[in-house]
């Protein structure tokens, strides 16, 4: 795994007095809580266009909840939300316990299900883009199986090859190493870093790894958020 630095990103990575900076996703204020108990308090954070956002945190810390209040899944219970996403596609890898294994659906109809809503696409160009994304995910033999016959690890792939397919302008993965096997974690580094070339990434992880490592910006979240400024991004974090 070579060292990924930002010269080497193909898109423009904003600074913040860059011109052409082109937020994706503004978070003003925003607080969350249920139960009586807050989760998340006066969250601010501004995603641009070709950032590589790795959000680290502890279990319970709100990671999964500030993701799901940027998709708009959930509504904040204060603060406000603003997505300049229009015409987007977006791609979002959930965490595979999100997922019921016991639908009765094939590794091939879950991975096409992330075209449904694009629409103009010929059989041709469909069977291209799933062509494209099982190449990238390596499950040609197991694509007539239900998911439900799948390891952790093979439906993981499955769920990020439905999120891939139709070359989304952002890619949202959460806990995207949680079920990977070894064997295909480097290729996952790898896909996920030719994506990131033209494609705006928010990924959640409790872990550092090859894969945090690559991205332009880091945000620790325990109920408060906390923007990491080191120069680089190593293993073993010891932003404060």
């Amino acid at each position: 795994m070579h060292s990924h630095h930002h010269a080497e990103h193909e898109h423009t990575v904003c600074t913040e007095h860059g011109s052409g900076c082109h937020p994706l996703l503004t978070i003003s204020g925003v607080c969350m809580g249920w139960d009586g108990r807050e989760v998340l308090h006066d969250i601010n954070l501004i995603v641009h266009r070709g950032d590589f956002i790795t959000i680290t945190g502890p279990n319970g810390g709100g990671k999964t909840t500030l993701l799901r209040i940027m998709l708009g899944l959930l509504k904040p219970t204060a603060g406000r939300v603003v997505r300049e996403l229009e015409g987007m596609r977006i791609g979002y890898l959930p965490q595979k316990n999100m997922i019921d294994s016991h639908f009765p659906v094939t590794v091939r109809e879950v991975m096409m299900s992330g075209l449904l809503g694009m629409r103009g696409l010929s059989a041709e160009q469909r069977d291209s883009a799933y062509a494209r994304a099982m190449d990238r995910v390596a499950l040609h033999e197991h694509e007539n199986r239900p998911i439900g016959e799948l390891s952790g690890g093979q439906l993981q792939r499955a769920l990020l090859g439905r999120a891939i397919i139709a070359d989304p302008g952002l890619l949202v993965l959460d806990e995207p190493l949680s079920y990977i096997d070894a064997r295909f974690e480097s290729r996952l580094n790898t896909i996920i870093e030719d994506i990131s070339r033209n494609t705006t990434i928010i990924q959640v992880t409790h872990q550092m790894t090859a894969l945090a490592a690559m991205s332009t910006r880091h945000f620790i979240v325990d109920r408060t958020l906390h923007e990491c400024h080191a120069s680089h991004h190593s293993y073993h974090t010891d932003c404060e």
